[in-house]
């Protein structure tokens, strides 16, 4: 159960920034991934690299992988909706659009997550406040987009495809919240199973969607080679066993408030390595989305008002 009325601010906020700087980061290293490599592709190395740091872990902490059929069913499909699917989406994107843009557009996800939280999973209630945050939210999905001039082509095409794994991110989250969490195992070993499932899933699609067999390692750059290092080590291996950890402490809404302080370092390392320009309305866009979030949680409130925590029913991740 989480306990997100005890967690002190300290326990929680440095996994948070970590996670933040890592995920933030992971936009640049999909730019430089699809370079060489084909999206699915580039989604598999990082799935498949994860898992092996995470399998790593285990066997030096001496734990084991799940063993309930029914939590690798709920495993199976977080796999696909929290990881396969909306990693393979952003590197299309980013085939297109700059690297911190997607990084922008990967700030929606608390928007997403509310109403399907509310009218699916029913792990929310829905109020007025909520509303103004949503309503506020998509008007700077308006702005990020750029609505008073879009005419189409691979910017456009881009930021839906950004904007669909963000809606992916959305299912997965209250999904997570309501059918995993709970669970007595470690969230490396949770984690471990989220990744095999997506390795697995992406084994079978990519060549299948690709037409080819994946290139050979040695046949990639340096560069190329790394970013996949890190987007499975770090932004899979090291960063779902820190998210878990932020989850079981403050539960699964407010712990989506990294997405807040992903576009800050994507915009960052955007700028600085690679050299990437977006138009002023983009960020202010951001800004608008970031304020309506807060505004449908809640953040903007008394400091003195408590949240009221409810049951949550046993999560399997």
């Amino acid at each position: 159960m989480t306990t997100t009325d005890k967690a002190p601010v300290r326990a929680w906020l440095p996994t948070m920034l970590t996670l933040a700087a890592i995920w933030g980061c992971s936009f640049l290293f999909i730019s430089v991934g699809v370079r060489e490599l084909p999206p699915l592709y580039l989604a598999l190395g990082r799935v498949s690299t994860g898992s092996v740091v995470l399998l790593a872990i285990l066997v030096v902490k001496r734990e084991s992988l799940p063993r309930d059929p029914k939590l690798w069913m709920h495993s199976f499909v977080v796999g696909a909706i929290g990881s396969a699917i909306p990693w393979t989406l952003f590197g299309y994107g980013e085939e297109r659009i700059p690297s911190l843009l997607a990084g922008i557009w990967n700030g929606i996800t608390p928007l997403i997550v509310l109403p399907i939280a509310v009218l699916i999973f029913r792990t929310e209630t829905f109020s007025v406040q909520r509303g103004l945050g949503l309503v506020i939210g998509f008007a700077g999905m308006l702005v990020v987009l750029g609505a008073w001039h879009v005419q189409g082509g691979a910017d456009l095409t881009g930021q839906a495809l950004c904007m669909l794994a963000a809606v992916s991110y959305g299912l997965a989250i209250p999904y997570q919240k309501r059918f995993i969490a709970g669970t007595a195992l470690s969230g490396t070993a949770l984690s471990a199973s989220l990744l095999l499932s997506a390795t697995i899933q992406l084994a079978i699609v990519a060549p299948i969607v690709t037409g080819q067999a994946p290139p050979a390692p040695w046949s990639l750059s340096i560069e190329v080679v790394g970013s996949v290092v890190a987007l499975g080590a770090l932004g899979s291996g090291l960063a779902f066993v820190l998210s878990m950890r932020n989850i079981r402490l403050i539960g699964a809404s407010r712990s989506s408030m990294v997405t807040y302080l992903m576009p800050v370092f994507s915009i960052m390392v955007g700028v600085i390595v690679l050299h990437e320009q977006i138009a002023w309305y983009q960020p202010v866009g951001g800004l608008i989305v970031l304020f309506g979030v807060a505004v449908s949680q809640g953040l903007l409130g008394s400091p003195r008002r408590k949240p009221v925590v409810t049951p949550e029913a046993p999560a399997t991740t």
